[in-house]
């Protein structure tokens, strides 16, 4: 069923939770209001749920933690509130989470180290906050992360560098402190990469240089010192490079 990208409005009907044998549910990209239903959590063989892009409020109902064929949650771009659930690590089949654009709240769960399965995360645009739970290093298939705009705090851990898969990083606009790992060198297929706007110290990892796939580097307003890298410019592919509000030093 896909409804999407109309001008629907008004609320979720509850009437839905009577087609069981549904298995991809679309109503992203229109003008719906009100909270998510509950009754969309006995719509057992649902494999996609996308009700991205409208008004909806409230948290997201616990019994969507029965949809455990689910592969693709798209709740993003709403109104949606609470804590991010962490009975969302419980649906081992996702391998696609969009809830950024929201109002959500809390730590990422360490029960998100559970969808091993996973390529993309995109929760930036909320108000989570925390460290990155050690237990995320298990998501070795993510290729997209996206955790830009929120209050994390802490290092970037190490093992994000165990990402070889990702091809976008985005990081910015948080509380990280501490160095830019080296081990971000294991990107290999990295395009872009995004930390600006951060508490991060120290000096500009000379091992970024071999990031070959490097499209665009942003490590603005940080407060980076020393000098600027020469491995960069084996960066052959690079089109944009921000390193504005730093403390750089030394010859450009």
């Amino acid at each position: 069923l896909n409804l999407s990208g109309n001008l629907f409005d008004g609320s979720i009907p509850l009437e839905l939770a009577n087609l069981t044998q549904l298995r991809y549910l679309y109503l992203g990209g229109n003008q719906l209001t009100g909270t998510i239903p509950a009754e969309i959590g006995s719509l057992a063989n649902l494999r996609d749920l996308s009700l991205g892009g409208n008004q909806l409020a409230g948290e997201i109902p616990p019994e969507l933690a029965e949809l455990i064929n689910l592969r693709s949650l798209q709740l993003a771009r709403n109104n949606l509130t609470g804590t991010l659930p962490a009975w969302i690590g419980d649906l081992t089949n996702l391998n696609y989470i969009a809830l950024d654009g929201n109002q959500l709240s809390g730590n990422i769960p360490s029960e998100f180290g559970n969808l091993v399965d996973l390529y993309t995360l995109s929760l930036s645009d909320n108000q989570l906050s925390g460290e990155l739970p050690q237990e995320l290093e298990s998501l070795t298939s993510m290729e997209f992360l996206a955790l830009q705009r929120n209050q994390l705090t802490g290092e970037i851990p190490e093992w994000i560098g165990t990402f070889s898969n990702l091809w976008r990083l985005y990081l910015h606009e948080n509380g990280f402190t501490g160095p830019i790992p080296t081990a971000l060198a294991g990107l290999v297929n990295l395009e872009e990469l995004r930390l600006n706007q951060n508490e991060l110290t120290g000096t500009i990892p000379i091992e970024l240089g071999g990031l070959s796939q490097l499209r665009t580097l942003y490590l603005s307003d940080n407060h980076l010192t020393g000098p600027i890298p020469s491995e960069l410019g084996n960066l052959s592919q690079l089109y944009t490079l921000n390193m504005h509000g730093n403390a750089l030093t030394g010859a450009i």
